[in-house]
C-alpha cells in the first residue's frame, strides 16, 4: 500500500462524509452479534471505529462469522491455522469472506469493498454488509 499523505479540499470533504455515515450504536450491536453467532473465542475489539477495523481486518473473524450461517460439513470459507500476517493473504481471506456473503445472499449494493475494511476507508460500508448478512441470517433463522 502506498503511503498517503492528509487529505486536502474535496477529498477531505468526501472522506469526512463518508466517516460521519459510521455509527457506534450499530458497532456496538454487530460486536454483540458476531460474539453472540460464533463464541467468545473471537474476543472482543477496542472501542471505535478504528477497532473495530483492526479486530476484522485480517479476515479471521469475518470467515468465522459466515461460516457460522452455514450448516457443519458446508463452511464456504477455509480458516487457515494461525491468522495471516501477510497483507495479500489477509486480503484474500476478505476476499473469500464477500464471495461467500453474496453466495448467502447478500446483494452487491450492500458489499463493501476489500480496501474499504482493510484502509478503513468505508467503515460504514462495512457496517452495512455486516447488517445486511445478519438481516438475511435472521430471516433464515441461521443467526
Amino acid at each position: 500500500m502506498a503511503n498517503k499523505g492528509p487529505a486536502y479540499g474535496m477529498s477531505r470533504d468526501v472522506q469526512s462524509k463518508i466517516e460521519k455515515k459510521y455509527d457506534d450504536e450499530l458497532e456496538d450491536r454487530l460486536v454483540e452479534w458476531i460474539v453472540a453467532q460464533c463464541g467468545a473465542a473471537v474476543g472482543r475489539p477496542e472501542r471505535g471505529r478504528l477497532g473495530f477495523q483492526v479486530w476484522l481486518k485480517n479476515g479471521i473473524v469475518l470467515s468465522r462469522l459466515v461460516n457460522s450461517l452455514y450448516p457443519d460439513g458446508s463452511k464456504p470459507v477455509k480458516i487457515p491455522d494461525t491468522p495471516p500476517t501477510m497483507v495479500f493473504k489477509q486480503m484474500e481471506q476478505i476476499a473469500q469472506f464477500l464471495k461467500a456473503a453474496e453466495d448467502y445472499g447478500v446483494v452487491k449494493t450492500d458489499m463493501f469493498q476489500t480496501v474499504d475494511l482493510f484502509e478503513a476507508k468505508d467503515m460504514a460500508a462495512v457496517q452495512r454488509t455486516l447488517m445486511a448478512l445478519g438481516s438475511l441470517a435472521v430471516t433464515k433463522n441461521d443467526g
